[in-house]
C-alpha cells in the first residue's frame, strides 16, 4: 500500500510527513523518525509490524539532519541516522543516545557524476563543485576522499544541498558531482545514466544508528526495545529475500523496480549490538571531523551509546 503524506512536522521545514499504525487498544505512542525507504519500508515488507502492542507514529524525513533537529525539539522519540549526522548532533548537545547500530556495505555511498562528465576519479574533481548534505555521510565521504588523495580541504568546493536540490543541480550541470547515499545513488546510476567516481568502500565505516531521545529511553524503554527487535528481524529477512523486497520497496516508494534491485544487489544491511568495533568505528568519524575543525566539542564515542538495548537486537536475531 502506498505511503500517504499526512502532515508536515513543525520545525522540519517540510522535511517530514507523519504516518501512523493504530493497533487495537494502543495506549503508548512511539514517535518514530524515518528516512525515505528505510525502516518503515523494510518493516512493512517483512511483515513485522503486525500486532504491535503500541501505536507507531511515523515521521518521514528527506535526510538525517532534519531528523536530528526534530529529536532535539522533542518532536520524535526515535529515528535512524548515519554515523556522521549522529556525530554532529551529539556533539551539539542533542539529548539522545544510539541504542543500536546498523552496519552495511558501502558501495552505495558514493560520489556520482553525470554520464557525460569528464571526471572518472576523485582527483578529476579538483577545483570542481561537489554537492552534499551538511553533516551527512556524503559530507564525510568528501572529507575522507580529500584526506586519502592528500589534498587540502579547499581542493574542491563543497555545496551544501538537500537531496532533491542536489539531484536537480547535478542534472542541470550547476554542480559537477554529488556525494550521496542510497537510494539516491542507484537512482542516479539506473534512471539518470550517471556513474560513480568513488565510493565508501575502505573509506567510510558503514555504520548507521537507531537513536532515541533520553526522555524516550526513560519513559518508553519497552516500546523501543520491541521496535529494535522487530527491525533487526526485518533486516535479516530483507537480506534473505532481495528480489521480493525490491519489488515491495519499489511499489511502496514509487520507484522503478530496477533502482532497488541495483541497490540491494550490492548492499547488505544488518542491525547489530553496540560492541567495541561499533564504538571504535564511531570514534574514527569523530576524529576525522575534529581534525577538519568541524566539531566544537569532540567527545569520547562510548558516551554516545546506550548498550542496554543489546538484548533487543539479539532477540531479533534469534527470531529470524
Amino acid at each position: 500500500m502506498l505511503l500517504r503524506r499526512r502532515t508536515l512536522l513543525a520545525g522540519a521545514a517540510g522535511a517530514a510527513a507523519s504516518f501512523a499504525i493504530r493497533p487495537a487498544r494502543a495506549e503508548v505512542t512511539l514517535r518514530a523518525g524515518d528516512q525515505r525507504g528505510n525502516n518503515r519500508a523494510v518493516m512493512e515488507a517483512a511483515g513485522v509490524l503486525k500486532n504491535v502492542p503500541y501505536r507507531i507514529a511515523w515521521s518521514e524525513f528527506v535526510a538525517a539532519a532534519p531528523l536530528v533537529e526534530a529529536m532535539n525539539a522533542g518532536a520524535i522519540d526515535a529515528g535512524v541516522v548515519g554515523d556522521a549526522p549522529f556525530t554532529f548532533g551529539f556533539a551539539s548537545g542533542v539529548p539522545m543516545r544510539a541504542i543500536a547500530a546498523r552496519r552495511s556495505t558501502q558501495q552505495g555511498t558514493a560520489i556520482v557524476v553525470r554520464g557525460d562528465s569528464p571526471a572518472h576519479n576523485f582527483a578529476d574533481l579538483k577545483g570542481k563543485k561537489i554537492a552534499t548534505t551538511r553533516g551527512s555521510i556524503g559530507h564525510f565521504l568528501v572529507l575522507a576522499s580529500l584526506r586519502r588523495a592528500g589534498l587540502p580541504g579547499d581542493a574542491v568546493k563543497i555545496v551544501f544541498l538537500l537531496p532533491a536540490d542536489a539531484k536537480a543541480a547535478l542534472a542541470s550541470g550547476s554542480i559537477d558531482a554529488w556525494s550521496t547515499w542510497e537510494p539516491y545513488t542507484s537512482q542516479v546510476e539506473v534512471v539518470d545514466g550517471g556513474r560513480q567516481v568513488t565510493n565508501g568502500e575502505g573509506l567510510t565505516p558503514g555504520q548507521g544508528f537507531q537513536i532515541a531521545s533520553l526522555d524516550a529511553i526513560k519513559s518508553k524503554r519497552e516500546q523501543l526495545a520491541d521496535f529494535i527487535t522487530r527491525l533487526t528481524a526485518a533486516r535479516i529477512w530483507a537480506n534473505a529475500h532481495r528480489d521480493e523486497y525490491a519489488a515491495i520497496w519499489a511499489k511502496l516508494m514509487g520507484f522503478p523496480v530496477e533502482v532497488p534491485r541495483h541497490w540491494f544487489a550490492r548492499t547488505t544491511e544488518s542491525v547489530v549490538p553496540t560492541d567495541a568495533r561499533v564504538i571504535a568505528d564511531e570514534q574514527k568519524v569523530i576524529d576525522l571531523y575534529a581534525s577538519a575543525g568541524m566539531l566544537q566539542k569532540p567527545f569520547d564515542a562510548a558516551s554516545g551509546f546506550d548498550t542496554s538495548f543489546n538484548p533487543a537486537v539479539e532477540k531479533g536475531s534469534a527470531k529470524s
